[in-house]
């Protein structure tokens, strides 16, 4: 599934994805493969990416369950 959210929060700060990747320690082809979904990042990886886009875990990364019971 495509990361649309990191790549607006990338794009509101005007940060292209060679940017982020050199703030986070990757390469631009990992944050596009990240953004177009065909790679799931390490926790760690989440991480430094949520602190170089200033945003939290749940914004970026957590999928909401559709149909399914919450409690």
């Amino acid at each position: 599934m495509k990361n649309l959210r990191m790549k607006m929060a990338r794009m509101q700060l005007g940060m292209s994805q060679t940017e982020l990747a050199q703030a986070v320690g990757v390469t631009r082809q990992t944050i596009g493969l990240i953004e177009s979904g065909e790679f799931n990042p390490s926790i760690r990886l989440c991480v430094a990416i949520c602190r170089a886009l200033h945003t939290t875990l749940n914004d970026l990364f957590w999928e909401e369950e559709h149909g399914k019971d919450t409690l």
